[in-house]
């Protein structure tokens, strides 16, 4: 597989990497360190607002990068990873201009932390699930090449 091939399965990679670290790691950190919870959730806003953009952009870069000039598209509607990319990305942008907006206005913040952290999760199981089919042998990597093949002791 040249460099070329593994540029989605590289942003498949980074897009679910960092929304784990962000997510998983970063934000509950803020929160057990940081002095007061409103300070926590001002940082905790920067760093959802920043993940949204490497989502889109690891989303859009996925997409272009799916397909080179002149080839068939190696992501498709029917495999599924197409739709994972979509979905998630359109999470992404759901939290950062939908529900952001309201936590920002302290409103109802049960109710949109709720839908903000139920849609983190489900971008995040798109990016993984975009992540695995990417990583999944294809038609090309099917076939054990030189560099693969078991070399006699």
């Amino acid at each position: 597989m040249g460099w070329r091939a593994r540029i989605p399965l590289l942003a498949a990679a980074l897009w679910w990497g960092s929304l784990s670290a962000i997510g998983f790691l970063a934000v509950p950190l803020l929160f057990r360190h940081l002095p007061t919870p409103a300070l926590a959730g001002s940082m905790a806003a920067q760093l959802f607002s920043a993940q949204a953009g490497v989502s889109v952009a690891c989303g859009a870069l996925i997409l272009m990068a799916s397909r080179g000039p002149g080839e068939p598209a190696r992501l498709g509607w029917r495999g599924g990873a197409l739709a994972f990319v979509l979905v998630g990305v359109l999470m992404a942008l759901l939290v950062e201009y939908g529900v952001s907006p309201h936590i920002r206005a302290r409103e109802n913040l049960a109710l949109w932390h709720g839908v903000g952290s139920l849609m983190y999760g489900l971008q995040w199981l798109c990016a993984l699930v975009a992540l695995w089919k990417l990583g999944a042998p294809g038609p090309m990597q099917d076939q054990a090449g030189p560099e693969t093949q078991a070399v006699p002791d």
